[in-house]
């Protein structure tokens, strides 16, 4: 179910949520509904714990017989985009006990506020936060899934209001598509079916080419067939094109790890847990969700996503460790962990990348080391950069948005630890600073082109409700490389 959202102007209605400021102070709608009720909202509020704090809902039967929600909006100095976001989350909740599965919310004529931005931001919050998966439930669905089904927010300037959410509600559905590939089960998303999925994004105006195993044999890619060769599943390469800028100006490159399930191969992982491998496929998610979004934006930028999609499985045909494959570069690595795949599918998609497209800039994303999650947990990802201009501009963005990152060192002293002794590298270095020597492997295949690696292992599946979502599926990326890009690279 999607959540509809709709805006119109101020009306008399039965049943309405409105704002109220930290210390329970009423913006203008609200001084005239109170008004109106002749002190009632003031009254009510006296006898219960509502204080305005942000997020703080109260819900209250008027004497009329109708029905008011009351909102919390916080302090008035906080107002920005993210915190009307937050509010809108909050919506959802708040308006789901109303009886006809639709709310009207009348939140404007704020000091210092656009009226119009006020009310689009609270909508793209609640449209973000009502995403559930809800594919395979055949009867009665868990009690956590909203049953508001529309949400009308109310403000003098409607038509301004859907102008300025037009563009966010493209976003969202990058977003939306991204959780519903992460959530999926592996079953249903194999190389070859993801492959599929990504084809069906040029109906949007995006150029996509599949290499499949013998292309990519022929290439020399055994790096990412080596992670491949014990299941049947087959190895796929995607290159996914939005030209949106100017003709001749470089694209900017972003690199997804699609490791569609990864039971770590013959180094195989422990069985507790292992299903959430199926969202080893995260990065490559993020990628498709970003593209998607971009053209339905039509944004002015060219952006060309690289996603490696691949199955690590254990097999009598599987990598073993010890062996040691030639990359597409041209360097040799010896493979010393099966279970350190997810940087040999990047090695070649990476290189395959800045040769082929000489981009201006690369970012790869990947859930690629548990030491980040032990390192940062699921409150921000580790970001790696060679370019600190670039590093700078995604930290900014992720603030922008709430996707938060890390910076962490990236010292040549790290690299010497994946030397190895009959290659040109080791996949694996020792146990200390793997999440950073993980980033120094990658770095390898990048040839100096500007760039960055998000290592999104903590991030990409949440173990609780958050603002924007429910447990499950985040889809941390999309957002953050969209303001990305609308602040420094769109036209």
């Amino acid at each position: 179910m999607t959540l509809k959202i709709a805006f119109s102007k101020p009306s008399p209605q039965k049943t309405i949520c409105l704002g109220v400021y930290e210390g329970n102070k009423f913006p203008l709608p609200t001084q005239t509904w109170d008004k109106a009720l002749k002190g009632y909202l003031k009254n009510s509020i006296e006898t219960s714990k509502f204080k305005g704090k942000l997020n703080q809902s109260l819900s209250l039967f008027t004497p009329e017989g109708g029905r008011i929600f009351l909102i919390g909006l916080g302090k008035k100095e906080d107002q920005k985009e993210q915190h009307w976001q937050k509010i809108g989350s909050s919506l959802l909740t708040a308006l789901d006990a109303s009886p006809n599965g639709e709310g009207t919310v009348e939140i404007h004529s704020l000091e210092g506020s656009n009226d119009a931005e006020v009310a689009a931001n609270l909508a793209f919050g609640a449209l973000l936060k009502s995403w559930r998966f809800e594919k395979y439930f055949t009867k009665k669905k868990p009690e956590e899934l909203f049953s508001i089904k529309k949400i009308t927010f109310l403000t003098p300037s409607p038509e301004t209001a859907e102008k300025v959410f037009k563009p966010l509600s493209k976003v969202v559905e990058g977003v939306f598509l991204t959780r519903s590939l992460i959530t999926e089960p592996a079953n249903v998303i194999t190389p070859a079916s993801l492959a599929k999925i990504t084809e069906g994004l040029e109906k949007d105006g995006i150029k996509v080419e599949v290499l499949g195993d013998k292309e990519l044999k022929k290439l020399g890619m055994n790096a990412i067939l080596g992670v491949g060769q014990g299941s049947d599943k087959g190895t796929k390469v995607v290159i996914m094109q939005w030209n949106g800028g100017s003709k001749n100006e470089p694209p900017v490159a972003f690199i997804g790890k699609g490791v569609t399930f990864d039971s770590g191969g013959i180094s195989i992982k422990p069985a507790n847990n292992m299903e959430e491998m199926k969202y080893d496929m995260a990065g490559a998610a993020v990628v498709i969700g970003l593209l998607k979004s971009l053209a339905l934006r039509k944004a002015k930028v060219n952006v060309v996503g690289a996603i490696g999609l691949v199955e690590n499985m254990p097999s009598g045909s599987a990598q073993r460790p010890g062996d040691v494959v030639t990359s597409l570069s041209g360097q040799t690595i010896e493979v010393i962990n099966t279970d350190a795949e997810g940087r040999l599918v990047l090695a070649d998609v990476l290189w395959y990348t800045q040769d082929r497209f000489k981009p201006k800039l690369m970012v790869d994303l990947a859930t690629l080391t548990g030491a980040i999650i032990i390192a940062l947990g699921a409150e921000r990802a580790g970001l790696f950069a060679t370019d600190g201009k670039l590093s700078k501009e995604l930290s900014e963005a992720g603030e922008k948005v709430g996707e938060l990152l890390w910076s962490l060192p990236m010292d040549d002293a790290y690299d010497k630890d994946i030397n190895s002794e009959i290659a040109d590298m080791k996949n694996v270095g020792a146990r200390g600073a793997s999440s950073i020597t993980a980033a120094k492997f990658l770095q390898r295949f990048t040839n100096n082109v500007p760039w960055a690696h998000l290592d999104i292992a903590g991030v990409t599946w949440a173990q609780k409700d958050l603002t924007f979502c429910a447990k499950g599926a985040t889809a941390f990326g999309v957002r953050l490389l969209t303001q990305f890009l609308m602040k420094n690279h769109e036209k």
